[in-house]
């Protein structure tokens, strides 16, 4: 059975992210603010904000996928993820599969170069998926294959 819907388009797909990206980060700069308050240093404070803020944006999305299949931003657009059979939302290994790149941030625990390296492994990514979805007739993304056939559809 296949889902009802086309594939989601890139522009939808960038304002479900960057919804979610405000609602996750909201919650990132809470955790940060309360880390650098009561902690005197700052190489404690950036390791722990680093593996939090990557649990929180890979918790956030592989959690709500798996369960839902939608985030608060897919919601808002019309969007689902659906697994490889096209019918159900995917596994929480294929949601975490799919969302891989958002926890490159981890990459923050080494000091001073750590954060530079995360963002621009998360810059690229972001990059090679913008580009595969607008290459791919599916618009299935390298992370999408990866998670096993995972895929993003407009319902509405």
């Amino acid at each position: 059975m296949n889902a009802v819907g086309q594939p989601g388009n890139l522009t939808d797909r960038f304002v479900a992210r960057f919804i979610d990206g405000i609602i996750v980060g909201v919650a990132v700069l809470i955790l940060n603010f309360v880390l650098a308050a009561i902690s005197n240093s700052w190489l404690l404070t950036g390791f722990i904000s680093a593996i939090a803020t990557a649990a929180l944006y890979l918790g956030y999305f592989t959690y709500l996928e798996s369960s839902r299949g939608q985030t608060i931003g897919k919601q808002v657009m019309k969007l689902k993820v659906v697994g490889p059979d096209h019918a159900s939302n995917p596994t929480l290994e294929q949601a975490a599969r799919r969302n891989l790149f958002t926890a490159f941030g981890v990459a923050g625990v080494v000091p001073i170069v750590g954060s530079l390296l995360g963002g621009l492994a998360e810059l690229a990514a972001v990059i090679l998926i913008a580009v595969n979805i607008n290459s791919d007739p599916q618009r299935q993304h390298w992370f999408d294959k990866f998670a096993g056939g995972t895929q993003v559809i407009k319902i509405g």
